[in-house]
């Protein structure tokens, strides 16, 4: 498949996130994030189990890889989500997300380490302005750094260093399967579980609308889109998926104005129009590779 078809699958990816906050205000914010994350993960793991089961086995021989194939996907699925509920609890949220949302740039800076690619002056300040956009976004007149919320900023900043760091070094295994995604979201499950049972009291949804946000979790944003994304990485054009991912906290709050669960206002449309400037700068002048690569 073509690197640019690639690169418009992993964009899903960041499409689907971008029903994140949609999907978690269904739920009336009242599941403990740890019990939220094991039974996303696992209704990831189970409908990628379907799919396995429809073509006639169980999706074992997806197992058999080497140990740092599995400490990348586990790290980088379990890793960033733990850092970030831990960073939640510790500090702002609006700090936390500001911080978190530093992985995209990172991915564009990091990317040009990799062998074959490079980092050109349109990368980075097609990255930087998405980046302004989304703190224009995401920022509020209060909000501010104190000193007090040191570790809460660390585990936000590691967030965003996990997250770069399985993206661009999932570039180097680009030889294992995307179904093998499925036993991370399964080992995510279990390990949310763990810190679930230690650490939180278990809250059962008693609406309709709290269980469609749950499935919708794991379907979308926890589910399709972590698959779509490792073949984004893996095949397409990483640098420009970093700075289009600037557009899931512009295409979130897009959605909940059309639920009618946030307001427009300009500062909405100037993040917009930052964000859209940024993925456009990065992405001018992009050839993709004419080499076919394997699926």
């Amino acid at each position: 498949m073509k690197q640019r078809q690639a690169t418009l699958i992993g964009f899903s990816a960041i499409l689907l996130w971008g029903t994140l906050a949609l999907f978690t205000r269904l739920t009336d914010g009242l599941i403990p994030p740890f019990q939220l994350m094991a039974m996303s993960f696992a209704i990831a793991f189970l409908l990628m189990l379907s799919r396995f089961i429809f073509q006639g086995h169980l999706g074992l021989r997806h197992l058999k890889h080497p140990k740092r194939v599995w400490l990348l996907g586990i790290s980088g699925y379990f890793g960033y989500h733990f850092c970030f509920f831990s960073a939640m609890q510790l500090a702002p949220a609006v700090e936390v997300s500001l911080l978190a949302y530093l992985w995209p740039l990172l991915i564009v800076l990091l990317a040009g380490l990799l062998p074959g690619e490079s980092l050109t002056l349109k990368h980075i300040c097609g990255a930087l302005l998405a980046l302004l956009g989304c703190w224009l976004l995401i920022s509020k007149p209060e909000s501010g750094f104190e000193s007090r919320y040191i570790n809460g900023y660390l585990l936000a900043i590691s967030c965003a260093f996990i997250w770069s760091g399985y993206s661009v070094l999932s570039r180097l295994i680009s030889q294992v399967s995307t179904d093998t995604v499925a036993w991370f979201c399964a080992g995510t499950s279990l390990l949310a579980l763990i810190c679930h049972l230690a650490l939180e009291t278990t809250v059962w949804p008693e609406k309709t609308t709290q269980w469609a946000g749950i499935i919708g979790l794991g379907i979308g944003p926890v589910g399709i889109a972590f698959f779509t994304w490792d073949y984004g990485i893996k095949r397409g054009n990483l640098q420009l998926l970093g700075v289009l991912a600037y557009a899931a906290p512009l295409i979130s709050t897009l959605l909940l104005v059309a639920a009618g669960l946030a307001d427009t206002s300009w500062t909405l449309a100037v993040a917009s129009l930052t964000i859209v400037a940024g993925s456009l700068i990065a992405g001018i002048g992009k050839k993709p590779t004419k080499r076919t690569l394997s699926t």
